[in-house]
């Protein structure tokens, strides 16, 4: 039984992570214009550009969030700042 748990648990968080990773890739994709996968396999001229892209959105959407305006999303912008940290991961940035 606890077998059988463990695997529920499992699959529950697999689902989870993949849920995240389609959010960040809509996000990415619709912030940017570009494909987050390509980005992380692009050249890393390109990756330091899309990071220094990303972190002016991220800092963009802070101060929608802040303002408290009306098209401040807080799933775009966690979806961001998720996509940040791996491009930055990707490029050894911390």
């Amino acid at each position: 039984m606890r077998d059988l748990k463990r695997e529920v648990l499992a699959h529950v968080e697999r689902k989870a992570a993949l849920r995240r990773q389609a959010a960040r890739l809509v996000a990415f994709r619709l912030a940017t214009g570009c494909d987050l996968e390509e980005a992380l396999d692009g050249p890393a001229e390109e990756l330091r550009r899309m990071i220094v892209r990303l972190e002016r959105l991220v800092e963009r959407e802070r101060l929608r969030g802040w303002a408290r305006h009306w098209s401040y999303d807080l799933n775009r912008h966690i979806a961001l700042c998720e996509a940040l940290g791996e491009l930055k991961s990707s490029a050894g940035n911390p």
